[in-house]
């Protein structure tokens, strides 16, 4: 009986540190993705404060009284700015103990002196600056990087061409200005039509980099709803209305829409005011412009798109780009599209396998501006 009762009693035990290291690990988890509360970081960073304390007075050279700092820096980041300045209140506190047990700065080194004071200060200081900032914001430090990573790979799978059937190579290529994440080009695509019909739209936002990044994250969102849920020639028109209602201060784009039909090669291009698209035709091995017209997106209301139609024949190679690969401050858009062609027929006898991302390291690979290339082929 006696033995039964010490192994139940090790089996409540055992249970409950189990459920107390579960509680723990998902305090921890929902901390760091900013659903909890900052309590287990205060409680962790006011510990430090003593300690650190106790480390000056015992070992001053080792010790310095400006570690002070980095309690007050962690919680910068970590807590809310209620919490935080309980934190500073603890490190005053720490940092009025230290000076009168170490005595006064004057009578040796490693003592608290009024540079180290004004050190602690400032840091705290921008340390609830920068608290006070997240709290606007609504967004922890360690869900903020979160967020953007996610926003990403979110734009990068809204860009993804969806696989073509056998005879046809797709390929895009995307570079943002300054080597930055979020890009001002963007690319949304479906086939529509019971996987007949393959449809693309690759936009040009006003602006560069993280300036036109959040636009393009919201237009990216939008545009890929209308695709396929409208018929092709009331894609841009609703796009256009989309973007007025937006009602932005620079709230221009440019786009062109691809409407190709993958079992005769026919196509339709409809442009809102982008650059044209060029067809390299294998009989000839010359480069034609390709352009629709219409006016830019956000500019007025009833603007209307005139198609272009086209063939791809075995062997043709369609291309669309966005103006940062074409046109610089030193070079017209003609010459950048000369020199565009010049590239890529070397690639008519190589193959095009990875051509998107080899031609904007040539022809822009330096351009301070966001770059985007989608190549469509036919095989021979």
């Amino acid at each position: 009986m006696a033995g039964a009762r010490v192994e139940t009693l090790l089996a409540r035990m055992r249970m409950r540190s189990h459920r107390g290291r579960t509680a723990l690990r998902k305090s921890a988890v929902d901390y760091f993705r900013g659903d909890a509360s900052d309590w287990l970081a205060f409680v962790g960073l006011l510990l430090t404060i003593p300690a650190i304390a106790c480390g000056t007075i015992m070992l001053p050279v080792w010790f310095s009284p400006a570690a002070l700092v980095l309690p007050i820096v962690a919680g910068g980041l970590l807590l809310r700015p209620a919490s935080l300045l309980a934190l500073y209140a603890a490190s005053a506190a720490a940092l009025i103990v230290e000076a009168v047990v170490l005595g006064p700065y004057t009578q040796g080194p490693a003592r608290v002196t009024p540079g180290t004071v004004l050190v602690v200060a400032a840091c705290g200081f921008f340390g609830l600056l920068i608290a006070q900032f997240r709290s606007r914001v609504g967004v922890p430090w360690r869900r903020g990087g979160t967020m953007l990573f996610d926003l990403r790979e979110r734009i990068r799978v809204q860009s993804k061409l969806p696989a073509l059937p056998r005879g046809w190579h797709r390929e895009m290529a995307l570079r943002p200005a300054g080597g930055q994440s979020f890009s001002g080009d963007f690319v949304v695509a479906a086939r529509t039509n019971g996987g007949r019909t393959l449809e693309i739209v690759l936009t040009d936002v006003s602006g560069k980099g993280m300036e036109a990044g959040s636009r393009a994250l919201l237009l990216s969102g939008a545009f890929g709803g209308l695709l396929g849920a409208l018929p092709p020639h009331g894609f841009l028109p609703a796009a256009n209305g989309y973007l007025l209602r937006q009602d932005w201060d620079e709230g221009f784009a440019t786009s062109i829409h691809l409407v190709l039909d993958l079992n005769t090669g026919d196509y339709e291009l409809l442009s809102a005011g982008h650059l044209p698209a060029l067809q390299l035709c294998a009989g000839t091995g010359r480069w034609q412009e390709k352009s629709g017209e219409g006016p830019l997106l956000g500019v007025y209301d009833g603007a209307e798109f005139t198609p272009v139609r086209g063939n791809l024949r075995r062997g043709d190679v369609l291309m669309l780009f966005t103006d940062g690969l074409v046109e610089t401050a030193d070079r017209e858009i003609s010459e950048g599209i000369d020199r565009l062609t010049g590239e890529a027929d070397r690639y008519v006898s190589a193959g095009w396998e990875g051509a998107a991302w080899h031609l904007i390291e040539k022809v822009a690979k330096d351009v301070n501006d966001d770059r985007a290339l989608l190549l469509i082929r036919r095989s021979p």
